[in-house]
Order: C-alpha cells, then sequence, then structure tokens
C-alpha cells in the first residue's frame, strides 16, 4: 500500500519564478528567512523604535513614523508604545483607533483595523501559520492567513487572534479570550477558544 512521504510535497521552486515575498503575500508557504524579507523585517524593527523614541517628544513626530512604518494609518490613530510589527506595511488603521501598550501586530498577511476600535494592553495579532507536516515545519516553511477587525470593536486586554479570523463590527472581545474562528458583528465573546456570550442590543 502507497505511503505518504512528506518530503514530496515540500515546496519547489523548479517551475516558480516569484520572490520569497510575492510567495508570501499570496499565502502559500514560504521561507521567513529569505535577505528580502529580514531586510524589510529589520526595517520595521527600526522604525518601531523609532516611534518610541519620538513619541516621548512629540506625538506629531511620532505620527510620521507610523506613516513610513504603516500600510495606511488614520491622522488621529493612536498606538501606545512598545509596538510590535513583522513588516508594517500590511497593516492598516482606521480613524479614531486606539491601541494601547504592548500591541503585537505579525503582519506576514494584511492585517485590516477599522474605525474606533479599541485594542487593550498586550494584544496579539497573528497572522502567520506553521505547518502540521514534520518535514515542511522542520525545513522552515511557513504561511499566514489575513486578521480583519471591523469598526469599533473593541478587544480586552490580552486578546490574542488568530490566523484568518474576522471580528464584526461593535462586537467586544473579553479580556485573555483566543479568538481561533470569525465572530459576528454585535456580539460579547469570551473564553478560550472564545464563544459568543450575548448579543448587544
Amino acid at each position: 500500500m502507497p505511503t505518504d512521504n512528506p518530503k514530496s510535497r515540500l515546496p519547489t521552486k523548479q517551475n516558480d519564478q516569484r520572490s520569497q515575498r510575492e510567495v508570501m503575500e499570496s499565502g502559500d508557504l514560504y521561507l521567513a528567512d529569505d535577505a528580502g524579507l529580514s531586510a524589510a523585517s529589520r526595517r520595521a524593527y527600526l522604525l518601531t523604535r523609532e516611534y518610541e523614541k519620538q513619541y516621548v517628544v512629540s506625538l506629531t513626530d511620532a505620527h510620521k513614523v507610523l506613516e513610513e512604518l504603516l500600510g495606511s494609518v488614520a491622522p488621529d490613530v493612536h498606538i501606545k508604545p512598545p509596538f510590535f510589527v513583522d513588516y508594517g506595511e500590511y497593516i492598516t488603521m482606521g480613524a479614531g483607533t486606539f491601541a494601547n501598550f504592548g500591541l503585537m501586530a505579525l503582519d506576514v498577511a494584511p492585517i485590516t483595523i477599522g474605525k474606533d476600535v479599541l485594542l487593550g494592553p498586550n494584544v496579539q495579532l497573528l497572522t502567520p501559520t506553521h505547518p502540521v507536516d514534520i518535514e515542511l515545519r522542520r525545513a522552515k516553511y511557513e504561511a499566514a492567513k489575513p486578521i480583519v477587525i471591523h469598526d469599533n470593536a473593541w478587544l480586552g486586554g490580552g486578546v490574542i487572534v488568530l490566523a484568518g479570523v474576522t471580528i464584526g463590527e461593535n462586537s467586544i472581545i473579553g479580556a485573555g479570550s483566543v479568538m481561533t474562528k470569525d465572530i459576528p458583528a454585535n456580539v460579547v465573546a469570551v473564553g478560550n477558544p472564545a464563544r459568543v456570550i450575548r448579543t448587544i442590543e
């Protein structure tokens, strides 16, 4: 009886002329230690450190750093440092959004944050995924799925949002919850994994 050979499923570039960035952006398995991606990640790290420095001196100058770092950010977005990203350029934040200390937004895939969103301290938005397949994981392949947080949502302190999750408009996520599935609009969800416990009238 034939057996499945994990090594036969290792991604190959023989017929794929895309850069690792292009592969990553498509959502396919890619190698994160690619030189170009490593340089982009280091650039983002340096900009987050610069943001923290400027935040102490001038919120106006700090916001200019955010504009350089993020894909799109409204003029009145307020993020309390420290702030952690993978690349920054795949993050968009709408008007009136506020993030408390310690936001971690790993944007290997797009992270779209709407208007008037409240993010408590130490919220984690985690788009990266790793293969279940042992050989693929050992070979250091990874992928990612986008995260969307709609307008006026509120994520309590320590909330973790996993890859591919969408949170609906006006919804509230209780502190410490782990979001493994989409949450509809106008509800309260809590727990690990989070579940809806009530509707917001």
